[in-house]
């Protein structure tokens, strides 16, 4: 549940004052009253507000004055400015000195819920906005990729010398270890960051769409060729083209690919304009490249162009001191994203994660959080928490007998500290070291009843 926005009202006047916040009460919104300007900046540095309301003409400070000291603490605070005596100077000057918006009395309560529902809207986008610059500033950053794996720390001391070069790169691992995020990072701190990362999936299309997708092609050049259309080359000029699942290029497409890495140039399907493109090729794959080629299945000039460096990612598997942290990780993010007080991990939860082999790796790890998060009622991801589909028919039992284990150990401390204290609710909260309610909740989970 997303936490209730705060409204502080200051008016002189208390039936105003009071009138206006119980509609904004009656609204949703928490709100608090003061009957004059300091009070309000006082509460204003102690405290959080989402929106202020305050009447122009009060004793002492006015409502431009209190605006002026607020905004010298906050200025992201929306202040509404509310007067019974309008005039255009009043209002001109309170807008330009920062305010939100400005309301005459007597006004219909909808008018300034109306006006309340538009700024946290507003706030609303601006906060997501911020996140998201801030995001994609530090989403791809080395400092970002979470491990004290003496192994991957290895990898990326190797991944930060490679992103000053512009040699190409290929990353080795199996899905869900992160291949891409270390691509991305490689651009980012490259002197190509500012400019386009362009992804393709090398599994996700036929061979004629992948041809297409990589080069583009003319107006005319198939049926539905409408008009021209740039490929991923193109799109990734002076930047970097990230080709995922490399291994799944058929061989035509990969004579192609080769023609471009040697060439530096390519023509557009049903053109025959060469066009010259500088782009680096960052490649990933989830199987064995020399096995492949091996077998004939991969060109081998190819793969020796491609794997100038090789990057091998582990799997988390072999990187299982880094669950507790990614796994911490992962709870903040979606705790935020999904505005949850879910503080922490119970040891029973943690204790499993450490057990588990972790086929999906770090994504599957980032989804077990996710959707323990979404659905637990608790400020604690339980064992009933975890996902159904999480685990193995062995791990399962025990996340079901674990739990069995746990409310009957916990039914069986509550009934012997009421059976001592002879049903005494507040000595056997004491003993259990618990409040009385949650204590009366727990009776009622177990229908426990005094004999």
């Amino acid at each position: 549940m997303k936490e209730k926005v705060r409204v502080l009202v200051v008016d002189d006047e208390l039936i105003m004052r009071d009138s206006l916040s119980d509609w904004l009460r009656l609204d949703g919104y928490e709100v608090t009253g003061v009957d004059n300007g300091a009070e309000a900046i006082e509460r204003v540095k102690k405290e959080e507000w989402d929106v202020l309301i305050v009447d122009l003409k009060m004793p002492g400070m006015n409502g431009i004055e209190v605006m002026q000291e607020v905004r010298k603490i906050d200025r992201g605070i929306p202040v509404i400015i509310m007067t019974a005596y309008a005039t255009v100077d009043t209002a001109v000057k309170a807008m330009k000195e920062g305010a939100y918006d400005y309301i005459v009395k007597p006004f219909n309560p909808e008018e300034i819920g109306l006006t309340i529902r538009k700024i946290i809207a507003q706030q609303r986008l601006v906060k997501e906005n911020i996140y998201l610059r801030r995001e994609l500033r530090r989403r791809y950053q080395f400092k970002d990729i979470i491990t004290k794996n003496p192994r991957m720390r290895d990898i990326l001391e190797l991944v930060k010398s490679v992103a000053k070069t512009a040699s190409t790169v290929l990353i080795e691992g199996e899905s869900g270890t992160g291949k891409e995020l270390i691509a991305r990072a490689i651009h980012s701190s490259s002197p190509r960051g500012k400019c386009p990362f362009v992804a393709v999936s090398c599994a996700a299309l036929p061979e004629t769409l992948l041809e297409t997708e990589l080069f583009g092609h003319e107006k005319g050049a198939f049926t539905g060729a409408i008009s021209a259309k740039k490929g991923r080359f193109e799109l990734a000029d002076k930047g970097t083209l990230f080709l995922d699942e490399i291994a799944e290029m058929s061989m035509k497409t990969q004579v192609d690919l080769l023609r471009v890495l040697e060439e530096k140039e390519f023509t557009r399907i049903g053109g025959t304009k060469p066009i010259r493109v500088d782009v680096r090729i960052i490649s990933a794959t989830n199987k064995n490249l020399k096995k492949l080629v091996a077998e004939g299945a991969f060109r081998d000039d190819l793969f020796y162009r491609l794997n100038v460096v090789s990057i091998q990612i582990p799997p988390l598997r072999e990187r299982m001191e880094d669950i507790p942290l990614l796994a911490e990780h992962f709870l903040e993010k979606y705790r935020i994203e999904y505005t949850k007080k879910v503080g922490e991990i119970s040891e029973e939860v943690m204790n499993l994660l450490l057990k588990h082999d972790w086929p999906g790796n770090v994504r599957e790890l980032e989804n077990t959080i996710e959707s323990s998060l979404v659905v637990t009622k608790s400020n604690i991801i339980n064992l009933e928490d975890l996902p159904d589909s999480f685990g193995t028919p062995d791990e399962k039992s025990y996340r079901l007998s674990g739990k069995k284990r746990l409310d009957e150990v916990e039914k069986e401390c509550i009934s012997g500290a009421l059976h001592v204290h002879n049903w005494n609710i507040k000595k056997s909260a004491e003993m259990l070291g618990i409040d009385r309610t949650t204590l009366y909740n727990k009776i009622r989970k177990y229908n426990l009843k005094k004999c």
